[in-house]
């Protein structure tokens, strides 16, 4: 072995011990190299613990002495050059740790390939690649902004298609590549979320379980497989957001649970370092060399792989160190208090680092508490993100569509409580993959009502949250109102959607994104007290509600009006702050969505009697369980 190549600078030393190198996926890992004359591959890792470590791989009949590593001064780095390994080979590291006689074979932390589960080596890997997005990036701010017409189409790669002669078999990056961006087009969604593409061992975690911080996972193809999908997706003016998980890591002996015979990436205290529901690993946000390995993870990501956007798993389980555990499980910040300082820093720093670098990306947080200014910029004090997840907006909807029409009168608030903190944060509003999986039922199945009324309810669920203010997120099946809960070991039920009801639903949700998309009034001030007024939110005894969704233009003003009941309301009297003809846009309950046919055939003249404290009115048929969307057109 050749040791005289180095591609670690010393300021690349002094960054990463320092926790500001963001790109440390150019300096660790395994990078195809030359040197004098000899093709051959750079190895680098960190292991500041270790008294030997040695690359073992296909390359020498995995012998786990014949290539040693050598240490990097004291930075904790272990390095070397190994001639004749090429792109393609596999490998370990093969670890001795100075304390107690432990060792271990592991896979690279820094990898940008792995083995296809079961197996767990890491895979040399030439990430060049000829991108052909070039308009898509230079345009994306525009597509990406709070002000934009954002609706994301969450999708789980392993099971949105499979192969339909082989069930069991998935589709490649490459094969989704050539589906799922003229049907995300088709269905009018501006950008796809991804669970999880980060390597993970364990196929039932979703990706959650992540191992490989800078591999994609290798069940549906390559590096290059994946940068193809993300292109082509780009191409087609879909803008793509990536699932990240750095609150956690999966305990699996290859992986970075004590990788060097130390607790090197976690906490030693299990009272910090270990998550009891999840049973993984937490990072230790407090150590210099674990921020600059997850900052270089997203840096990663939005660099080599062109993401738009990083949403953030697990923030809550971030923030508080007595997260999901008991008095005495946890133990306290410096101050006595449940922050977890280490970790607000570590976002903050990640959200600063994003932003700075990656013109028109965007952050998302799912955070399911009430901590303060998430969505804030740091320099005010908050966490720095660009929007966050509206996870009460979820319950109480969902909670109030589950209820029997008859005692909605009782939980109105459910509707209209959101409205008091809707300006709190830049948020999305979302319907995931988390509400219809481990028992809890499809979207359809959570709906009240026989079969007619479950359509209906979906139908109105989905206006309504395309009326009000925030970004919106569907998951995948959704759309065509799937009956069962999603089952992650088996396509979507592609076939209902040629039933008429399924039809009918996937029609509205088409519509739904078209109409979003075209009228500025929807999205422009979404995140803007002034998009919104209510006109009237008190109507419990009818369960009827409705609101205006403004621009700086008044011209540009959508009314809408959603009976929450399967009676019909004739002659239904709503306050509009204008005169003219309110031409209905959309109405849920067209026979084309698999309604009843019941509306205001094409719209309204308004009259000059005043209602709701306005001085025009309109006289209005409210279909049962419907939402419509009405524009003035003088």
């Amino acid at each position: 072995m050749a040791d005289d190549i180095k591609l670690l600078s010393d300021q690349d030393l002094y960054l990463f011990n320092e926790g500001n190198h963001l790109r440390l996926y150019e300096k660790l890992g395994a990078h195809p190299a030359t040197v004098d004359g000899k093709d051959g591959t750079h190895f680098a890792v960190w292991a500041p613990n270790a008294r030997q470590v040695f690359v073992m791989g296909d390359f020498n009949y995995w012998d786990r002495s014949r290539n040693p590593l050598h240490q990097r001064g004291s930075s904790g780095i272990w390095e070397g050059f190994v001639p004749g390994v090429a792109a393609g080979q596999n490998y370990k590291y093969f670890i001795v740790s100075n304390l107690g006689g432990f060792t271990a074979e592991k896979a690279d932390p820094l990898a940008f390939a792995a083995e296809e589960a079961p197996k767990t080596a890491s895979v040399v890997a030439d990430l060049s690649y000829e991108w052909r997005d070039a308009d898509w990036m230079l345009g994306r701010r525009a597509k990406n902004g709070l002000g934009s017409a954002v609706s994301i189409y969450e999708v789980h790669l392993g099971s949105w298609r499979r192969d339909p002669k082989a069930p069991e078999r998935f589709l490649t990056y490459r094969e989704l590549a050539g589906e799922l961006p003229g049907y995300v087009k088709y269905m009018g969604f501006s950008h796809v979320e991804f669970l999880p593409v980060t390597e993970h061992p364990f196929y039932g975690s979703w990706g959650y379980q992540t191992t490989g911080y800078f591999a994609p996972t290798s069940r549906y193809g390559g590096p290059q497989d994946f940068m193809y999908l993300i292109d082509k997706l780009h191409q087609a003016g879909i803008g793509v957001i990536l699932d990240w998980v750095p609150a956690h890591f999966p305990t699996d002996a290859h992986g970075l649970a004590k990788f060097d015979g130390t607790h090197l990436y976690e906490h030693a205290d299990p009272r910090q370092g270990f998550h009891p529901d999840w049973g993984s690993s937490i990072f230790n946000f407090g150590r210099n060399e674990v921020k600059s390995f997850l900052l270089s993870s997203a840096m990663f990501w939005l660099d080599k792989y062109h993401a738009d956007g990083l949403r953030v798993d697990a923030v809550a389980s971030m923030l508080y160190l007595d997260y999901s555990r008991q008095p005495g499980q946890w133990v306290p910040n410096k101050y006595g208090g449940n922050e977890n300082l280490e970790a607000i820093a570590f976002l903050k720093q990640f959200n600063h680092v994003v932003y700075e670098n990656y013109a028109g990306a965007q952050t998302y947080a799912e955070e399911s508490t009430a901590w303060p200014m998430v969505s804030r910029p740091t320099y005010i004090g908050g966490l720095g993100f660009g929007l966050k997840w509206d996870m009460g907006w979820m319950h109480d909807t969902l909670r109030y569509f589950s209820k029997d029409p008859v005692f909605r009168r009782y939980h109105h608030n459910d509707l209209t409580f959101r409205m008091l903190y809707a300006w709190g944060e830049n948020f999305v509003l979302p319907l995931s993959h988390d509400e219809v999986v481990h028992g809890k039922g499809s979207l359809m199945q959570k709906m009240a009502g026989d079969d007619w009324q479950k359509f209906a309810n979906l139908r109105l669920l989905y206006g309504s949250m395309y009326a009000q203010p925030g970004q919106k997120l569907l998951f995948m099946g959704g759309e065509f109102a799937q009956w069962a809960e999603w089952n992650h070991d088996r396509s979507l039920d592609w076939h209902q959607a040629v039933y008429p009801q399924h039809a009918g639903v996937q029609a509205w949700v088409r519509d739904l994104n078209a109409l979003y998309a075209s009228e500025p009034a929807l999205h422009e001030l979404n995140c803007s007290p002034e998009g919104f007024e209510w006109v009237d939110a008190n109507d419990a005894e009818q369960s009827v509600s409705a609101f205006l969704r403004r621009t700086g233009d008044p011209s540009e003003t959508v009314l809408v009006v959603c009976n929450y009941t399967p009676v019909p309301r004739y002659g239904y009297r709503v306050g509009v702050p204008r005169g003219g003809f309110w031409k209905e846009m959309l109405n849920s309950d067209a026979a084309a969505y698999w309604g009843s046919g019941l509306g205001n055939m094409g719209g309204v003249q308004a009259e000059a009697w005043q209602a709701h404290g306005r001085p025009w009115s309109l006289n209005l048929t409210l279909p049962p369980l419907s939402v419509s969307f009405f524009k003035c057109c003088e």
